[in-house]
Order: C-alpha cells, then sequence, then structure tokens
C-alpha cells in the first residue's frame, strides 16, 4: 500500500511541477529536483528505495527509445560528426581528466575507483537543455545535435564505466578497453539493426493499434537485453532500434498505429523522465546520511563535488570551441564540392542509358548525387557558429542517470558514499546552474532561430510535390482499378478537390457537401480512392526524405498530416461498411 501511495504521488508531483514550470517558464525537470531534495527532508515521508538497475536496466532503455523514435534519422546522420564528438570523445576526456582529479584530491581511492567517477559524472542529460531550446526557438541543428548526444553519451559512459569497475576486481589493459570499447559499439548496432527491422516488420503485420502500441513496449527491453548479455552496450543497442523504427515505421505501420504509439509513448516518457528527476531530488538526504555514518567529511565531498562541476564545464568549453572551428572547416569544403558535384550532374544528365549504363545504375548514382547534394546546401545553409557553440557549450547539464550510474559503484569500492556524493554534487549543480542561466545565454549569444520564411516555402514546394503526386495518381489505371469498379466523375472531382496537405475539414463533409446525390457505394469508393492517393503522396514524400532535399520539419510536418487524414479515412471507411 505504501508504494501504491508514493507512485499515485509521484505522478500527481510530476503533472502538477510540469504545469506550474509551463506558467513559470521554467524547465519541468530543474523544479522536480527542487521538489525532490525539499520532500527528503519532509518528515514523515519514506526513504525511496530504488535499485540503481532499475533506474539504468528499467528506465534508462524506455526513455533513450522513445527519443530516438522521434529523431529524424536524416538529423542524426548529418549531425554524426558533432555528436560523436560530443558523446564518444569528450565523454572520454572528462572521464580521464575528471578521474586525474579525483586521484590526485583522494590518492588511496585508486585509479580505477578515480576513472569510475569519471565515468558516472562525464554524460550530459539532453532533457533540459532541450525542452529549454525549444521554447526560446533555437536553431533545429543545435536542438539536434544536443538530442543525439543525450542518445549516444550515456552508452559510452556506461561502457567506461564498466571497464574501471572491472578494473576494480583485476587487471585490465589499455588496449583491452579499447578492444572492449569498439565490440561494444559494433555488436549494440547489430543487434539494435536486427530488433529494429523485425519489430518494425511484425507490427505492420497486425494491424491492430493495440497490439502494435503493445509490443512496442517491450521493443527497448528486448534490444537491451541480449546486448547486454553478449557484453555489448544495451542502450546503444535501444537507441539503433529506436532510429531504425522512426525511420521505417511510415513505410511498414499503418498511421492509426503510429499516432496511438506515439501519444502513448509521449506520455510514458513524461512520467519516466518525471519520476526520474524527481528521484534524483530525493537521494540527496541519504548520500548526505551516508557520508556522515563515515570518517570522511560531508563538506570536503560537496566542495569536491563543486570543483568537479566547474572541471566538467570548463571541459566542455574548451572542447566545442575547436569543434565548432572544425565544422565550419567543412562547411568551407562544402562550398568547394558544390561546383563539382555540379559537373557530375551535368555529365548524369547529359548520358543515355548503355551496357555499362544501364538505366537503373543511372538512376542510383543520381539519387545518390541527388542526395549529397542535399547534405551540402544543408552544412552551407545551417552552420554551427560561435553563437551555436556558446549553447552547445554551456548545455552540458548531467541528470539522474549519473546519481544512478554512481550507486552502481561496488560496495567494497574506496569511500563510496563519498563518491556518490560527490556525483550528486556534480549533477545537481550543473543540472540547476546551467539549466536557470541557459536561458539568459540564449538571449546574450543572441543566437538566430532557423528562417521562419525559409521553411515556409520550403513546406510550400514540398506540399507542390505532393499534389503532383496525387494528380498522378487520379490519372493512373493501377489506382483507378484498385478500387475495383467504374467511380463516377464527381467521386474523382471530390477526391482530386481533398488531396490537398493540411486541409483540416474532414473527409465525411467534403463528401456529404460535394457528393450529397451519392449512394452508399459512391461513399465507398470515395474512401478506397482517397486512401490510394493518400498512398501515393506518401510514396512521394518518401522518396523526397530519401533524397533529403527538404528539412525534418517539413517532412515531419507533412509526415503528420498525411497520418491524421489517414487514420481518419480509416476510421470513417470503417465506419461506412458497418
Amino acid at each position: 500500500m505504501e508504494l501504491t501511495l508514493v507512485g499515485v504521488v509521484a505522478i500527481i508531483a510530476v503533472v502538477a511541477v510540469a504545469v506550474f514550470a509551463g506558467r513559470l517558464g521554467v524547465a519541468a525537470p530543474l523544479l522536480l529536483v527542487i521538489v525532490g531534495v525539499g520532500l527528503s527532508f519532509v518528515p514523515g515521508v519514506p526513504d525511496l528505495e530504488v535499485e540503481p538497475e532499475l533506474i539504468l536496466a528499467g528506465v534508462l532503455p524506455p526513455l533513450l527509445y522513445s527519443a530516438a523514435v522521434n529523431m529524424p534519422a536524416q538529423d542524426f546522420r548529418r549531425n554524426f560528426k558533432p555528436i560523436s564528438a560530443l558523446a564518444v570523445v569528450l565523454v572520454l576526456v572528462t572521464t580521464v581528466g575528471t578521474g586525474w582529479f579525483f586521484h590526485a584530491l583522494i590518492p588511496d581511492i585508486g585509479w580505477p575507483a578515480a576513472l569510475a567517477l569519471g565515468a558516472v559524472i562525464s554524460p550530459t542529460d539532453a532533457v533540459a537543455a532541450t525542452s529549454i531550446g525549444k521554447k526560446l526557438g533555437l536553431p533545429s541543428r543545435v536542438v539536434a545535435v544536443l538530442e543525439g548526444e543525450g542518445l549516444v553519451n550515456d552508452a559510452s559512459a556506461l561502457v567506461l564505466l564498466r571497464s574501471a569497475v572491472a578494473a576494480l576486481g583485476g587487471t585490465v589493459t589499455l588496449w583491452g578497453v579499447a578492444g572492449d570499447f569498439v565490440f561494444a559499439v559494433l555488436a549494440a548496432v547489430v543487434v539494435g539493426a536486427i530488433v529494429g527491422y523485425v519489430n518494425v516488420r511484425i507490427r505492420g503485420l497486425l494491424n491492430d493499434s493495440v497490439l502494435t502500441t503493445a509490443i512496442s513496449l517491450v521493443v527497448p527491453f528486448v534490444a537491451y537485453i541480449p546486448a547486454e548479455e553478449v557484453g555489448a552496450s544495451g542502450v546503444l543497442a535501444v537507441v539503433v532500434a529506436g532510429l531504425i523504427t522512426g525511420h521505417l515505421g511510415s513505410r511498414y505501420l499503418r498511421a492509426q498505429d503510429r499516432l496511438a504509439e506515439t501519444t502513448n509513448w509521449r506520455t510514458l516518457a513524461f512520467l519516466l523522465e518525471g519520476a526520474v528527476f524527481l528521484f534524483m531530488g530525493m537521494e540527496l538526504k541519504k548520500a548526505v546520511e551516508q557520508v556522515q555514518e563515515s570518517e570522511f567529511s560531508t563538506w570536503t565531498a560537496v566542495a569536491i563535488g563543486l570543483v568537479a562541476s566547474a572541471i566538467v564545464i570548463a571541459l566542455r568549453i574548451a572542447f566545442v570551441g575547436p569543434m565548432v572551428g572544425l565544422l565550419r572547416r567543412d562547411t568551407r569544403r562544402a562550398s568547394d564540392a558544390v561546383g563539382r558535384l555540379d559537373e557530375i550532374q551535368a555529365r548524369l544528365d547529359a548520358r543515355e542509358p548503355d551496357e555499362r549504363f544501364t538505366q537503373r545504375r543511372l538512376d542510383y548514382m543520381e539519387t545518390r548525387v541527388a542526395r549529397v547534394s542535399a547534405d551540402l546546401a544543408f552544412h552551407l545553409n545551417e552552420t554551427l557558429g560561435w553563437r551555436g557553440g556558446v549553447v552547445l557549450g554551456w548545455a552540458g547539464m548531467r541528470g539522474a542517470i549519473t546519481v544512478a550510474a554512481a550507486q552502481t559503484l561496488p560496495q567494497d569500492t574506496p569511500h563510496r558514499p563519498q563518491l556518490i556524493l560527490i556525483a550528486f554534487v556534480v549533477a545537481a549543480t550543473t543540472l540547476l546552474l546551467q539549466g536557470f542561466t541557459l536561458p539568459s545565454v540564449i538571449r546574450m549569444a543572441k543566437v538566430a532561430p532557423d528562417d521562419p520564411e525559409r521553411l515556409r516555402d520550403e513546406y510550400s514546394q514540398l506540399v507542390t510535390e505532393l499534389q503532383d503526386a496525387a494528380s498522378q495518381a487520379l490519372v493512373d489505371p493501377a489506382v483507378l482499378g484498385g478500387v475495383g469498379e467504374s467511380i463516377p466523375d464527381v467521386v474523382i472531382d471530390l477526391v482530386r478537390a481533398d488531396s490537398i496537405v493540411g486541409r483540416v475539414k474532414s473527409s465525411r463533409e467534403a463528401a456529404d457537401e460535394n457528393a450529397a446525390d451519392a449512394n452508399k457505394r459512391g461513399r465507398a469508393q470515395y474512401f478506397a480512392l482517397r486512401l490510394l492517393v493518400l498512398a501515393a503522396e506518401r510514396e512521394a514524400l518518401l522518396k523526397a526524405r530519401k533524397l533529403g532535399v527538404y528539412s525534418s520539419q517539413s517532412l515531419t510536418h507533412a509526415q503528420n498530416l498525411l497520418d491524421l487524414e489517414e487514420a481518419r479515412l480509416e476510421q470513417l471507411s470503417d465506419d461506412e461498411s458497418e
């Protein structure tokens, strides 16, 4: 009963804080940590005993999966260089740098424990940063880099933590750690890719929103468990499975299934994120009490944590500067490559199919050139200048995963309670200090948001392409024949009028107004033909996504509108057949 009461109170607290944070314009995770700290010192509030493995193996996988499913694979691919730099190289630099600091101040803990604590405080939590950034209109590329970093850096840190913990019980070599890291990454990618593909194909055969959503709830663990069993990174396998599911879902899953899954996962992720940050705050009292029971001074641990917080902030700022410089060099290279790519495109346009260059091969080469050209345009139009670098450098907040990972340190680790408190101080300091000041940093840096006029023009062009695909489908004998019978002109005209992305009026209202004389068979033909035309529009959208000509914002917006229309038509069609 007590556990049930705690769960109910936690959910109410998470929702209430979210409402209050929205009115204050503050990221909810920041307030949840403060509320959690306050609750931990309230008399009568029971101590929350949560096994750290429950956070790392029970909460982290679904959280990462939910974020990965909603992140466009195109954004992840185009920003792979800064994401990998922040999520892998910076994590390694932070682990070694802070590990040296901890060993210098507390030499009797040994190098393995010092590096383990360094790995614990190295990964950032992007939840608060991205929520603040989206509210203040950060450019989409900066948000995508932060989200991508948050997806991958937990995997890097946990692999390094596992190696450091192994060193506590034995001898490991540098080459052994490097080999384990490479294997953990490669094996995780393979496991995640298999799980993601199989997941989408199986759920695509069910045609039931409840069943597909139920299966999606276990997918993160289906990816996590086998990856961990073979010694790979379970969280990275979850991320890969989520990225592939999100990328392939629009092709293999029904619109109703995707919409239902999105709603359910948003709710679940909201509650899990809130509970994790609330848990983080409530851990303060226990961390302090454990230190007080030992000979190590509480204030000494707090002071070390504060200095470590300054170090991780400084390391990130120092790292982001050169990284942005390298990205600017890539922009210059992209500018030089545009001319060469135009020459290649001109030669392809002039070449006729022959035995060596079949039409299929020419089409493939043209697709590749178009995709590379779109990537170059992205790097030229959406640069990460020094203003974006300032935001990336300051958005290095740690979170509850740091606190949970610290508690996985073996019980015989020297000064374990103090190390846990140090990790908590680093997580809380960076989260609250950088979280509350990040809006001011964004305003002072004057980071320009995405150009709304460019996005409107881009979306208008995409809509025109989809409308052209709809028009072609309405004169395609294969599409018209798919309805099965001769179609009255009034039905075709009605479908043509309704084939507009973003139409608000429902299909039933349009049918009632424009085809009042149509009988039930005519209405059934309308729904069948409209769904076939939507399928043609979806194919055109998938082709545009493959080429990468449009931004993920435009593609996602069009995809959502098509999904809503398709789900509505399927429901109306089902009602009509009853």
